[in-house]
């Protein structure tokens, strides 16, 4: 009887060190895909999506409230960069990010509520959700695929 508590202490105790070790790995790329995604949203609140590219895979895909927008660098160039520029400004609330790893990729899903102040017309405020797929690439995350959509909050 003595033995079996010993024992069941001793698993007990050695339990937590040994599920403690993977986390912490996984924490540390939970971490780097965050940063990877508040440093996107922190530059369109910016309206300056310069040196966004090397955030995006040479060959992701971007798809926005149901379109195919293509690579990053033709969302950026033909549509991004253009509505940047008639923004006044762009300001995320709410932001809720949830990271999960399914083998070598990383799933993030962002909520979030945002206004868009234009320079001309009228002010737009929307709900917001992403989907994104990131992979390791060299040292650093990558995405390679983002699809985000929005609509009018209930009421508006």
């Amino acid at each position: 009887m003595i033995f079996a508590l010993r024992v069941a202490v001793a698993t007990s105790l050695a339990m937590p060190i040994a599920v403690a070790a993977q986390p912490a790995s996984r924490m540390v790329d939970t971490k780097a895909v965050e940063a990877v995604l508040s440093e996107y949203k922190t530059a369109i609140e910016k309206l300056d999506a310069t040196g966004t590219e090397r955030l995006f895979a040479a060959d992701s895909q971007i798809f926005e409230t149901g379109g195919s927008e293509g690579t990053y660098a033709t969302y950026l160039a033909h549509h991004l960069g253009p509505e940047l520029a008639a923004f006044k400004s762009f300001k995320f609330s709410d932001y809720k990010v949830s990271v999960r790893f399914e083998g070598s990729v990383a799933l993030a899903t962002e909520s979030y509520r945002y206004r868009i102040e234009p320079k001309a017309g009228a002010v737009a405020e929307r709900l917001g959700v992403a989907t994104s797929v990131l992979r390791r690439v060299g040292s650093s995350w990558k995405i390679v695929s983002m699809h985000n959509s929005g609509r009018k909050p209930r009421g508006a």
